[in-house]
């Protein structure tokens, strides 16, 4: 959704590096559809099993949660130690500001160390350390040793991409100098306005030229080149998002997805149709198949797109990195000129900016 003005650097947290096999998880449903690695090879790699993620004894684990949502319980301990019989098992949850876990209103922690984040907030990203303690006692001996294991977890808040989409069309003219071009060209933006106005989507950004084309065996044409983009925050949306809890995302892309279906299908039909559509332009008519569509992305401001570094969340608007930002809807986040964090801690929005 847009934004605006300046916005805050993104969250100081312990910086643990990169991951070569990473989680995404928004809700078990949508498990494998967050994820650029198919559900099935996660559980191969054993990372998931019995809808539980699990810890990597040799690296930490990205996992990628919606905002507003619950986390998936995070286990504290390898799916190999989860096989074999523990004793007096005892589980330390820390968070990305150093503190226990235990208790905290947020933080659901079961006697077995599994971990749920409730509610999960942009400020909530960042490492999360579980430390593993229980006893191997000696058969023979009955000597008993304490051991400690400890798996890391690297949390990242998403949201969804808004959509929106670029759309171009052609039509074929008298000529480029006719005052009829440009009445012809406000009209077709009313009508398309009024196709989807009840979505609370709009168009934007429209606009047009004309260019004169050679068609082998057809001569001299001249034809307007019409660009728009259709997008869902017409006026009136935030009160649609009001009936929606937490975040509006789902709601505005399935709107904006309706009016490009709504936008195609007018284009798609006959010539004679479209043709009493335009009243005041009756020598100005469509080109047939020039009805084009180019799906764009934005995130919302503190989130950007990084197919690289979150290559397993693609697609995804991900919490800017330590030291970078996003004041807007790009989908890029920018370094900070001056960055004074550089790792993951906690984070008070309030007070970083840059």
């Amino acid at each position: 959704m847009a934004g605006g003005g300046k916005r805050p650097c993104s969250p100081p947290r312990v910086l643990l590096g990169m991951v070569a096999v990473v989680v995404a998880a928004a809700g078990w449903g949508a498990l494998a559809r967050a994820s650029a690695v198919p559900e099935e090879e996660l559980r191969s790699v054993g990372l998931i099993q019995n809808n539980y993620i699990y810890a990597d004894i040799k690296r930490e684990v990205n996992v990628y949660v919606k905002v507003f949502t619950n986390s998936p319980f995070l286990v504290c301990m390898d799916l190999s130690l989860s096989q074999e019989e523990i004793i007096d098992p005892k589980y330390l949850w820390i968070g990305p500001d150093g503190k226990n876990l235990e208790g905290q209103i947020y933080a659901n922690v079961t006697e077995t160390g599994k971990l749920m984040l409730m509610g999960f907030k942009e400020s909530m990203s960042g490492a999360y350390t579980c430390t593993l303690s229980h006893r191997i006692i000696e058969t023979m001996t009955q000597e008993e040793v304490d051991v400690f294991e400890t798996y890391k977890f690297m949390l990242y808040a998403y949201r969804e991409a808004d959509h929106a989409y670029q759309i171009s069309v052609r039509f074929t003219t008298k000529g480029c100098e006719l005052a009829a071009n440009a009445q012809f060209f406000e009209e077709l933006k009313k009508i398309l306005d009024n196709i989807i106005s009840d979505l609370t989507c709009h168009i934007i950004e429209s606009s047009y030229k004309c260019h004169s084309i050679r068609i082998p065996n057809q001569g001299l044409l001249h034809e307007l080149f019409v660009t728009f983009q259709v997008n869902p925050f017409a006026p009136g949306w935030e009160e649609v998002c009001q009936q929606v809890p937490y975040d509006c995302e789902d709601a505005t892309n399935m709107k904006v997805q309706e009016a490009r279906d709504r936008i195609g299908e007018f284009f798609s039909r006959q010539t004679y149709a479209l043709k009493h559509e335009f009243q005041t332009a009756p020598t100005i008519h469509y080109v047939d198949n020039s009805f084009s569509v180019t799906h764009v992305d934005s995130c919302q401001p503190g989130f950007g797109k990084n197919d690289i570094t979150h290559q397993n969340c693609a697609g995804c608007c991900v919490v800017c990195e330590p030291g970078t930002y996003s004041p807007n809807n790009e989908v890029t986040c920018h370094i900070c000129t001056r960055p004074h964090i550089k790792n993951y801690q906690f984070w008070n929005p309030t007070l970083i900016f840059e």
